[in-house]
């Protein structure tokens, strides 16, 4: 009898940071492991790059021919997939082959970190509404917060488009600080920002979602890691677990 091709399911699952293999083990036999479609089985064999495998329903990002970048996307990069005008679109910082797309967007005045992917179920996850992962910002202002601007981005700000969720929002020094938002509206933190009198002169997206990479320089890239794609889907589906798999223009 020929044997099932591919590694032992709970050691496919190890190495895509899941867990260990004994809670991996623990997974499948409790069902939560499914395996192009169907529940697994301990003791089941698979091949992570060709078959769909799913904990709780997060696949797991290892399969062909799928490529997961994080950018740091310079000031003067666009977010478009096809050039429009003179400018560099955020595409040609990464490899032309395969074909990726920048899931949500920066606008040009602002850098910071964004994922590039061909994925489109992560895409669509990151992207939807109604699933607001967390965007951790870096902002230098024209005019210093003042404690009643501060109160407002925490409580919410009202905007031509509706009153913002409340914000995280940590002061650097007079004129910078750290807000963290869950919407994904048209320039939020700017918007939010210019409306308790405190307009940005500067903005940096420094994380996304679980994924941060401080080392990241404007205009480099790096692969994104399997466990951190994994964290991402979990983050946009409010998920929880061993391991960690919520996006917009600010």
């Amino acid at each position: 009898m020929t044997e099932e091709p591919g590694d032992r399911l709970q050691k496919v699952l190890a190495q895509a940071g899941v867990g260990s293999r004994r809670s991996c083990e623990e997974l499948i036999v409790a069902g939560r492991v499914r395996v192009n479609g169907r529940v697994a089985v301990l003791g089941q064999r698979a091949r992570a790059a060709v078959d769909h495998i799913s904990v709780d329903g997060v696949p797991l990002p290892v399969r062909e021919g799928m490529a997961y970048y994080l950018v740091n996307k310079p000031v003067g990069v666009v977010c478009t997939a096809q050039a429009q005008d003179a400018r560099q679109i955020v595409v040609d910082l990464v490899p032309a082959s395969p074909r990726v797309y920048p899931v949500g967007r920066l606008d040009a005045d602002s850098e910071g970190l964004m994922v590039l992917t061909n994925d489109g179920e992560l895409a669509q996850v990151l992207s939807h509404p109604s699933h607001g992962v967390e965007k951790e910002y870096v902002v230098r202002v024209s005019a210093p917060f003042s404690s009643e601007g501060l109160r407002h981005l925490r409580r919410g700000v009202e905007l031509e488009d509706g009153r913002t969720a409340p914000a995280r929002a940590h002061l650097l020094g007079p004129d910078a600080a750290r807000i963290i938002v869950h919407e994904g509206r048209n320039r939020q933190v700017r918007r939010m920002c210019e409306a308790v009198g405190s307009p940005v002169t500067y903005l940096a997206r420094v994380r996304i979602g679980p994924v941060s990479s401080p080392d990241l320089l404007p205009g480099q890239w790096r692969h994104l890691e399997t466990a951190e794609v994994t964290a991402l889907f979990k983050a946009a589906t409010g998920q929880t677990g061993e391991r960690g798999r919520r996006q917009g223009r600010s």
